[in-house]
Formats: C-alpha cells, structure tokens, sequence
C-alpha cells in the first residue's frame, strides 16, 4: 500500500512555466530587430541547455541565458538599456505572486495525516524556498526536498535517506521526464497531472514507449478518489 506522497511544487502546486513563457514572449519582442522570433527562441533554449550544468533550473539561469542570448543574435549590438530591461524581466519574475494550482491546498489537507507527503521540487535553492513560504502550503509537508535534478539515482538516494520503501512510494507531478518515468524506473508508482505549459526540456514525445504503471489526472484534486480506489485495490490483493 501507498504510506508515502511525493509532489512536484511548480506546474503541480503552483503556477510557474506559465510565467516563464509570457517572459519569453516579452524577451521575444525586445529583440525582433534582429532576427526573426522563432530563431531567437531556438537560441534561447540551445543557450539554457548548455547553461543548465552551470546554473542549474530556475529563474536566475534563466535570466542570464536571455541576457547571453541577446549579446548573440545582436552580434553585440544590444545596450545597456535593453541589458537592463531583461533583467528587470527576471526580477519581475521573481517576485511575482505564487498562484496555487486549484485544489492544491485542499487536496493536501486531505491527505495529510493519511500519508506522509514529501515536496520534491527541483530549481533554484532560494527560490523555491521564497515561493513554498509565500504559497501557504508548507506546513501541508512533513518534508522538503529541493533538487538540483530528479532522475533515478537521487530518488533511490532521497527514499533511502527517509527510510520509505519504493514499493511504498507515490509521485505526483506535471513532467512525464522528471517525475514519472524515474520513479517507474525504480518500482515506484506515479500520477501524472499534466499542465497546459510545457517547457521543451521537459518533453516526452509520443514516439516514445512510455511504460504502463501510472495514472493521469485531469485535475490535482482528483487525487484523493483514485487513492482510494489504489488503496481498495491493495487491501482486496492481500493474502487470506
């Protein structure tokens, strides 16, 4: 049976690849002088890959990814002034308000009590801390967990150090990549609650056999029902 949940805080919890995308639409229209839009976002996003090993996730190495890209496609010709108004993007997305997800808070008051519930978030280490304290939701968790990155090895790691058996384990999350197919991979179970936004790095395209294992909700506050059913379902299996 199910004793431990995990969530996903960004696009699971709380609105965020919402406010990355209308930043890069400004970011877009800043820099149209120079090249066509779809070749900026190109060089955007080829920048943030190879800056993600330095920078890590989150708004900061965002923010200096637009400002190397706009040194790029302007050949250098981009001010001070327009250097200016990027980071003015970045901090304008920092201090943007947290807007929960529907159903998140009421979904963990739910649970909690019922479950051990883990945040498992991956970004910037202070970020994610200032948008966990502002959304209210952090006492909703007996445990916070912010990642430089979510992949097999540091949930192995992650459920060892907390003692919780995989077997036991249950992630709940808007990234197939991030928060689905790793906890598969290892025998855990997941839901996967997708978000209308997706970030290109997150992707999974169809091609791909995806395995069977996990479930999609169409909203978060769903969950409950279906842990319930899962929970039915486990008792029923026991044996005798």
């Amino acid at each position: 049976m199910i004793t431990t949940i995990g969530f996903d805080g960004d696009d699971t919890l709380w609105h965020n690849e919402s406010i990355f995308s209308m930043t890069q639409d400004k970011f877009r229209q800043l820099l149209l002088r120079y090249v066509p839009g779809l070749e900026i976002d190109k060089i955007l996003y080829i920048t943030e890959l190879r800056n993600l090993k330095l920078f890590g996730y989150g708004i900061k190495g965002f923010t200096l990814s637009m400002i190397e890209t706009a040194i790029e496609v302007s050949q250098g010709r981009v001010g001070a002034t327009d250097i200016q108004r990027i980071i003015d993007f970045g901090k304008a997305m920092l201090e943007h308000p947290v807007e929960l997800i529907e159903g998140a808070a009421p979904t963990l008051d739910r649970l909690r009590g019922t479950y051990q519930l883990i945040l498992i978030t991956k970004g910037d280490l202070f970020d994610q801390e200032s948008k966990l304290a502002r959304s209210g939701l952090a006492d909703g968790f007996s445990k916070i967990e912010i990642l430089s990155e979510k992949d097999e090895r540091t949930y192995r790691h992650l459920l060892d150090r907390h003692g919780v058996p995989v077997e036991n384990f249950l992630m709940v999350g808007n990234s197939l990549k991030s928060d689905v197919l790793p906890v598969l991979s290892i025998g855990g179970q997941a839901v996967h609650v997708p978000y209308p936004v997706t970030w290109i790095h997150e992707e999974v395209h169809e091609r791909r056999r995806l395995p069977s294992g996990y479930r999609t909700l169409s909203r978060l506050a769903e969950l409950p029902g279906l842990l319930e059913e899962l929970d039915t379902h486990a008792v029923a299996a026991e044996p005798g």
